[in-house]
């Protein structure tokens, strides 16, 4: 009996040591819209080190904001007009994600889905 159970953690262990491992850097947010946990890498959003260069380079850019009735949260998903998604310039690092301001928060969006991943404060 006392075999089986080591032998039952030994796989429980061995199947989640590549899960940590990939885990690393990685942050987990639970959206407000229903969306459950989004994981978004540190590497692909704004560092923390850039986010005050990239709200100067908005207000600099002057992109206008839009306003929606949704609350602005990660996980919440944008609509699919009326909101214009710009591609965020590689001084900022290399990311897949667009962004735009909405509700005078500056956010990063996934563009096939409009998610929001990351709210720039």
């Amino acid at each position: 009996m006392r075999s089986n159970i080591v032998a039952v953690a030994a796989i429980a262990a061995a199947i989640g040591a590549p899960i940590a491992a990939q885990a690393q850097g990685v942050t987990v947010t639970t959206g407000a819209a229903g969306g459950g946990p989004v994981v978004i890498g540190d590497a692909e959003g704004i560092a923390i080190d850039q986010r005050p260069a990239f709200r100067e380079y908005i207000v600099r850019e002057r992109v206008p904001n839009y306003t929606v009735s949704e609350r602005i949260t990660v996980g919440s998903v944008l609509p699919e007009v009326g909101v214009t998604y710009y591609d965020v310039p590689q001084t900022f690092g290399v990311t897949p994600y667009r962004y735009t301001v909405v509700n005078g928060r500056t956010v990063l969006v996934e563009p096939r889905s409009r998610r929001i991943v990351q709210v720039v404060e």
